[in-house]
């Protein structure tokens, strides 16, 4: 009872009186052993998890550690994959501006497996209106031509194979020629050209029209060598296609009033 009454004396005396403050803060400096002695067995602890995990802990975890970091970096591959793929569709798009013709846009789903065929098929077929004939773009320029039309899906043979040619004409000047595949993707050739030519490395070839199957103005390839042999009445001209043939993914299937007629 004693020790209670003066516990209950020392509390009044300081809450009215403010001397209590100096013996209170020695009495602390005194008790922080003791707050430091409590803390120890949980500082031993958290030291013993840090420390002492076992070989198979570190193991599970190295595995969910590498298995999230492979996860990551397969996000990170589709997402430059979608922003390489909205680049192009923006391309695609600003190239329809330049257009006069209706369009349709169509994904390639397919290639021929054969290395000698050049063909590829697209997601688009006769219920969306894909008919025979029907010329194929790109971005750049002329990929093809429609030779087979399913309901669904339909089959394009690129500007490149052996058994393609199209007219073309010298964007500078005119000059009409016929652009053939040579089975390269990378390739044209210029066959029958007259040695004297007016026809030189740089010069775009675009669509002639004639033969009413690709209207005239697109672009096809540029002309990158001009071969004039002295004792030949032809000169050789290959050209690189306009159209990136061999990674292209979405493209532009084209109305016109030509092809209708053809149709």
């Amino acid at each position: 009872m004693l020790a209670v009454v003066l516990a209950l004396l020392l509390i009044a005396a300081d809450l009215r009186l403010n001397e209590m403050a100096a013996t209170r803060a020695v009495l602390s400096n005194f008790s922080l052993p003791f707050y430091w002695l409590v803390d120890v067995p949980r500082r031993v602890l958290d030291w013993g998890q840090e420390n002492l995990l076992t070989r198979s802990t570190l193991l599970e975890e190295n595995t969910r550690l590498r298995g999230e970091s492979l996860l990551l970096r397969g996000q990170v591959q589709q997402m430059a994959a979608l922003r390489a793929q909205n680049i192009r569709l923006r391309a695609l798009l600003n190239s329809t501006a330049l257009l006069q013709d209706d369009v349709l846009v169509a994904e390639l789903i397919g290639i021929a497996p054969d290395p000698a065929r050049h063909q590829v098929v697209l997601n688009k077929g006769a219920r969306d209106g894909v008919f025979v004939g029907q010329p194929l773009l790109d971005a750049a320029g002329l990929m093809g031509q429609v030779v087979e039309a399913g309901a669904h899906v339909s089959r394009v043979l690129l500007i490149t194979d052996a058994t393609h040619a199209i007219p073309v004409q010298v964007n500078r000047n005119g000059v009409r020629a016929i652009a053939e595949g040579i089975g390269r993707l990378d390739s044209l050739e210029l066959r029958h050209v007259a040695a004297t030519t007016d026809i030189k490395v740089g010069d775009l070839l675009v669509t002639s029209g004639l033969g009413q199957r690709f209207p005239a103005g697109y672009p096809v390839a540029v002309v990158e060598e001009v071969i004039r042999d002295p004792g030949q009445a032809f000169a050789l001209v290959r050209a690189a296609p306009s159209a990136a043939l061999n990674r292209s993914r979405h493209v532009l299937l084209v109305y016109t009033k030509t092809a209708d007629a053809v149709e």
